[in-house]
């Protein structure tokens, strides 16, 4: 959605993203980032939130949100034209599905009977970021099955390389095994299969070998039991997640960059670059998901891919909203950025 600032003197604009580099795009790659649980994003900016006080807030935002959307915006900002495949319901479901568009992003959706869920974001004038997520409405048997069809029919299309990208929480009525059965359908399609999530979900996803998973640290640590304290203990959980049935591995640690890692290579990658003042950093780990998908299609080295996805991660720091990346940022950014082997 164009982005909708909203401070108490009237409505203002934030212009679309642009497309620098549109003539870099990958010709023949379909990128389908696959939302289960998206959402309006709505970010309320103050000057200090004070839990228990009344707290005026200087602007509103109310954007196409969910970590999937994230990603599609990355990628459009990169120069991609990815499809968006997800659930909505309601009104909120119609202004996310006309915010996507009004962004350029293909989108097919299966309509659900419960309301499309909102999350919200408070961030202060220093910087800290409060979330509040909704649960999302429940999804219902057929609702489920549907939602594979679509995603089972876009997947047969024909090009020369298909990448999916599924990311973000399961909403109630949908099985723990959901992000695993998607898995398998890309895969039978010849499709690539990139997974972003957490819990029971990411588990029986990882069982079912998806091409990459990109995680956070703190969703590693949980998902392979390693205290994750440095680079080096991040490419042990990497490697543990390439014996859990991922055939590449990427943990994001923050402003201390990225550790990838992949079957059969001898040694791992360790990626970062300096830390930027963030505006908030929701969405950098969506961005960062972007830029491996988008050095998959172009066919980049695993070292230049995570280099890119750090750029990426990078630039979403200084995007006005989470995913709105520019390429500008993302090729400056990437200059700067160090790798290691570990």
């Amino acid at each position: 959605m164009q982005a909708s600032r909203l401070p108490p003197h009237g409505p203002k604009t934030i212009p679309p993203m642009s497309n620098p580099v549109a003539q870099s795009t990958d010709l023949g790659t379909t990128f389908f980032c696959v939302s289960l649980n998206p959402a309006i994003d709505t970010r309320l900016v103050l000057n200090e939130f004070l839990p228990g006080r009344v707290n005026r807030v200087k602007e509103v935002y109310r954007t196409a949100g969910g970590k999937a959307a994230h990603v599609a915006m990355a990628l459009k900002g990169l120069g991609a034209n990815p499809m968006w495949i997800g659930f909505c319901g309601g009104a909120l479901g119609s202004e996310l599905l006309a915010g996507l568009r009004l962004l350029g992003i293909q989108t097919l959706p299966t309509g659900t009977s419960q309301s499309t869920r909102v999350n919200l974001e408070i961030v202060d004038s220093g910087g800290e970021v409060t979330e509040i997520l909704e649960p999302g409405g429940t999804i219902t048997s057929s609702e489920w099955s549907e939602f594979q069809a679509a995603c089972a029919g876009a997947f047969q299309v024909a090009a020369k390389k298909k990448v999916m990208v599924i990311s973000g929480s399961l909403p109630p009525g949908v099985p723990d095994d959901a992000y695993a059965t998607l898995v398998r359908s890309a895969r039978s399609a010849n499709c690539l299969a990139f997974v972003d999530s957490s819990g029971v979900a990411l588990s029986k996803a990882l069982a079912a070998g998806p091409d990459l998973v990109k995680i956070n640290r703190e969703e590693a640590e949980l998902v392979t039991g390693i205290a994750i304290r440095d680079p080096i203990s991040g490419a042990q959980a990497a490697r543990k997640l390439l014996d859990l049935g991922a055939i590449s591995a990427a943990v994001s640690l923050g402003d201390r960059g990225i550790v990838g890692a992949r079957k059969h290579d001898q040694v791992a990658i360790h990626a970062w670059t300096t830390p930027l003042h963030a505006k908030s950093t929701v969405g950098c780990g969506d961005a960062t998901l972007a830029g491996l998908t988008y050095a998959a299609a172009k066919e980049l080295t695993f070292e230049q891919s995570l280099a890119l996805a750090v750029a990426c991660g990078a630039a979403n720091c200084l995007a006005p909203l989470p995913g709105r990346i520019l390429r500008e940022d993302v090729s400056r950014i990437e200059q700067g950025v160090h790798t290691e082997l570990l």
